[in-house]
């Protein structure tokens, strides 16, 4: 994946000239491209006028930390956010929502994002992405595919299996998931409880719908619990146990970067984390234009670029190597949570 170099050329009218080729052909594409420039132009004015933004966020804080310092390099606005986990992030955007006083002008989460933005906007925090006026999205710039109308995907992380490269050898790694009821693998497969998150949830569903609810019952036999992904992971470096699953690519790296021998498996059938953004409606938030101008930066090519500038992530913009048969997350995985716990020991 290329990597952002922040080309002083790729200005904000080269960007949005791409909408032309997005949303209109003939003799309409021009008209286009100046009224998404027209709007662009005027939202920058706007944000940074307010001077300041502040989100929050659940990837991880090198990610935040790379789109804080390119976002405030683009447009000069202070940029601060606060990372933490999808189930912390939503509870503490909710009970300052229901306190009258939302400190994030906009999100970007995974794991329920689909529930939350609805009901967010049934309660008036949040509004609509379709309903914003951002240019990227008015312009047909960004995909539609991953426009959710609530919100909108900007980054993909396909669900991985992670395994210590010294405890099995390239030709016994399993190659599909019924592989792993090898009676070999008994308690070498390290899994983190799937209910701390929707989308851990999302890869079992996946499997107990395409694979049988008694393909879990039998997995369960092979795993060993453990606390969280993270513990897992490590535990896998360090040679506790043959395989993690899930893992995403970011955390198996983190952990071989520190001399782990880890390289990760990636099947054919999988879905991932797809982390999406969602805004705070403009009487509710502290800084509006900010947001707005924000969340239309990580819809664009340069701003989906920044997020997704690590191995493992994969911009919206091209998905040509994504896994043969991954599958974007089922919403609605929240009501499945005692019943996959419970079918792979957890419950």
């Amino acid at each position: 994946m290329s990597r952002t170099t922040h080309d002083p050329r790729l200005n904000r009218r080269h960007l949005l000239g791409l909408a032309a080729g997005f949303a209109a052909a003939g003799t309409g594409g021009g008209a286009v491209a100046q009224t998404a420039d027209a709007d662009l132009e005027a939202l920058i004015k706007a944000a940074k006028a307010e001077g300041q933004l502040t989100y929050y966020v659940g990837l991880t804080e090198n990610v935040a930390k790379r789109m804080n310092e390119a976002f405030e390099k683009r447009y000069g606005i202070r940029t601060s956010s606060a990372r933490m986990d999808a189930a912390v992030l939503q509870q503490r955007y909710a009970a300052e929502a229901e306190a009258g006083n939302i400190a994030a002008d906009a999100l970007i989460m995974a794991g329920g994002a689909d529930e939350f933005a609805e009901a967010g906007i049934a309660k008036g925090w949040l509004t609509s992405l379709n309903d914003a006026g951002l240019p990227a999205i008015k312009s047909g710039q960004f995909p539609a595919r991953f426009n959710r109308g609530r919100s909108a995907i900007i980054q993909i992380s396909p669900w991985l299996m992670a395994y210590n490269t010294e405890k099995v050898k390239k030709e016994d790694l399993p190659k599909d998931y019924p592989d792993l009821l090898n009676p070999k693998w008994k308690g070498q497969i390290l899994v983190n409880d799937p209910g701390l998150s929707n989308a851990y949830l999302d890869i079992w569903t996946l499997l107990a719908d395409n694979y049988g609810r008694d393909f879990l019952e039998k997995l369960r036999g092979q795993i060993r619990q453990v606390a969280s992904g993270a513990q897992a992971i490590q535990a896998v470096g360090a040679g506790e146990g043959v395989f993690n699953f899930p893992t995403v690519q970011a955390q198996s790296d983190g952990v071989k970067a520190r001399g782990a021998p880890l390289e990760t498996l990636t099947m054919e059938l999988t879905t991932g984390v797809q982390s999406q953004t969602m805004l705070t409606a403009p009487g509710k938030a502290k800084h509006p234009n900010a947001g707005k101008l924000f969340v239309n930066w990580l819809l664009s090519p340069e701003g989906n670029t920044v997020v997704n500038d690590d191995p493992g992530g994969f911009t919206v913009y091209d998905t040509s190597k994504l896994p043969k048969r991954y599958e974007s997350p089922k919403p609605g995985v929240g009501a499945r949570r005692e019943e996959i716990r419970k079918l792979l020991g957890f419950g």
